[in-house]
């Protein structure tokens, strides 16, 4: 008993404290009755006072601990430092959740993912989820740091609390390496740890300040796809110096696809040889047990949308997009042509050619861009041949960047959304920089807002207001000339912009996180090119158009209920009891859009 009594008094708070870490052989003592309990106690009392374990985990060595290695450890050594392969097969545990603890059994894509990653500097893998592509990552990293000497490593996700648990798995690999192979630990922490051989290890969430100041020697993006562009954008700018600093630092880049953003553009880039980064890609069918009945049951429990996402990787973007899926897959970005500071334009200004800009204004902050774009309304098809997106520049500044760009594309009409900030940016390019070409609107009863170049009446304003009906009629002519193949789209961040630009309640915006800045700029352009003034400008009626090409088709899928009016040839509208004559909108037939024409006089 005396003795029981002396061996808790020299443990104290460091016994309490080590109880937790315990080896699994003693976690079963609940009693202290147990006959083993002095046994147990005197073991926990070496595994503390013997100086070789780190804060008491009897699973992590000490810094400067010496190690006499057998002829056979020494092989062993050499064998995992050459061969990252080899040591993530012989030395890295897994926690299973049907059976614990186990040794990492790698499929033959996941040791082809550790072999790229030691092999080439840039790496962009493209994988389905639960295909353990975050424990084949972490192993190569544990690998990297051990042997190699005063090399740093971010480990960066979309959340702190996910690279923090991506490090957690880390840590508990290396737990479970021999101690004789261990690197004896400086510093060990939720957020980062340091061992003897000056390897250092961080995690945080993916932002402009994870790795601002630093030197890193491998940089790990887990789950890039779901970083939002803004950050993004701030991220790379901020890293690419720390990226640059080395010869031989390493980018790995992982992620389940999530709409087309940056993940997409590397990796499209990659694909067509445009970057550094070598791709891989995984299948779901290579993962053991995934097969078609695998396959069919997870899309009963899913969706046929959410399975291609999230396991055939395709980048389809939100649900419910104004333009349909299968047309997005199918947009493809350019390079532009010139770039300057926020400027991209993708074909230069053409003699005789007419242009048309629309712009969306912000108020200068961070999340928020400043946006125009410049539209070819030349011919038929039109084209996107120029677009400004900044989301710094200040509203005071931003009409002399849109004059000088109006004025090389042939003093280009332009029109500007003006609900807010906006109406002060049009208001200085009319009247401060005094460029003419200011498409302005008028309110004309049902018929809402006309456009036109001059004033006339007491409402008329500068640029259009983005109202309920100027948005529904604009997205419902967006979504036919884009669909149509009728506007030709090559930019990278507009497409970026589509795919997460979604129906919420009864109208479009962009996703939680994402921008539409661009996107508004596109509904401005849709909703001018079915006024009456934009057809005269460029003699083109885009819905007849439309209509004549599609004809053939019209009248087949409508030939079983006989003869049906097209609308333009025959009388376009229809008279109520009383003998008034109401007319449907130029574009789309949308029923807020009837407006009164004339009376016809009672017979």
């Amino acid at each position: 008993m005396e003795g029981q009594v002396g061996i808790d008094r020299v443990m104290g708070a460091r016994i309490r404290r080590a109880d937790k870490k315990i080896n699994q052989q003693y976690k079963d003592i609940t009693s202290p009755k147990d006959p083993n309990t002095l046994e147990t106690l005197l073991k926990r009392v070496w595994f503390i006072m013997s100086g070789d374990i780190y804060l008491g985990n009897p699973n992590l060595k000490k810094a400067n601990t010496p190690i006499n290695f057998t002829e056979e450890q020494i092989v062993e050594f050499l064998k995992c430092k050459n061969n990252p392969v080899y040591f993530a097969r012989q030395h890295i545990k897994i926690v299973s959740l049907d059976h614990g603890l186990v040794p990492f059994d790698m499929y033959p894509f996941q040791e082809k993912l550790i072999s790229n990653f030691h092999e080439n500097r840039f790496n962009i893998c493209k994988m389905p989820r639960q295909t353990g592509k975050s424990t084949t990552c972490v192993s190569y990293l544990l690998h990297y740091a051990i042997f190699n000497d005063n090399v740093n490593i971010a480990i960066l996700a979309n959340k702190a609390s996910t690279a923090r648990d991506l490090l957690g798995r880390l840590q508990l690999a290396y737990e479970n390496l021999p101690k004789w192979m261990q690197q004896g630990i400086i510093a060990w922490n939720k957020g980062s740890m340091e061992l003897e051989n000056g390897s250092k290890i961080i995690a945080a969430s993916t932002s402009a300040s994870a790795v601002r100041g630093g030197s890193y020697n491998i940089i790990f993006l887990d789950e890039f796809a779901f970083i939002p562009n803004h950050i993004a954008d701030e991220f790379f700018a901020s890293v690419y110096p720390t990226i640059s600093s080395g010869q031989s630092t390493k980018v790995i880049m992982v992620s389940t696809p999530h709409g087309m953003n940056h993940f997409y553009r590397y990796w499209h880039d990659a694909e067509r040889g445009k970057n550094d980064y070598v791709a891989t890609e995984v299948h779901w069918s290579e993962v053991p047990g995934r097969d078609a009945k695998w396959k069919a049951q997870t899309i009963a429990n899913t969706s046929e949308q959410q399975f291609k996402v999230e396991f055939e990787c395709e980048f389809l973007g939100s649900v419910d997009t104004l333009i349909a899926p299968s047309k997005l897959k199918t947009m493809v970005y350019e390079d532009p042509v010139r770039t300057n500071g926020s400027l991209n334009l993708y074909e230069m200004p053409i003699e005789d050619h007419d242009y048309i800009i629309t712009v969306d204004v912000a108020r200068g902050v961070s999340k928020d861009y400043s946006a125009f774009i410049v539209f070819d309304i030349t011919s038929f098809p039109y084209k996107v041949v120029g677009k400004y997106r900044n989301n710094e520049i200040k509203p005071m500044m931003f009409p002399s960047i849109i004059v000088e760009t109006a004025t090389a594309y042939n003093n280009a009409y332009i029109l500007a959304e003006v609900n807010d900030i906006g109406d002060q940016v049009a208001s200085i390019i009319q009247f401060d920089l005094e460029y003419e070409n200011v498409l302005m609107c008028a309110m004309r009863g049902r018929a809402g807002q006309i456009v036109g170049t001059g004033f006339s009446g007491k409402k008329t304003q500068l640029g259009v207001k983005m109202s309920v009906t100027v948005k529904k009629v604009g997205c419902s002519n967006l979504k036919t000339l884009i669909e149509d193949d009728k506007l030709v789209i090559c930019d990278y961040d507009m497409i970026s912009e589509l795919t997460t630009f979604i129906q919420k309640r009864q109208s479009f915006e962009a996703e939680e996180g994402c921008n539409d800045d661009l996107a508004m700029c596109l509904v401005i352009f849709a909703w001018l090119v079915a006024q009456e003034y934009f057809k005269e400008m460029t003699d083109n009626d885009v819905r007849k158009r439309i209509y004549e090409e599609q004809k053939n088709q019209i009248e087949q899928d409508m030939s079983p209920f006989g003869f049906v009016s097209d609308g333009l040839t025959d009388f376009e509208g229809e008279v109520d009891s009383n003998g008034d004559v109401w007319k449907v909108d130029e574009y789309g037939d949308m029923s807020y859009m009837w407006e009164f024409q004339w009376s016809i006089p009672n017979a």
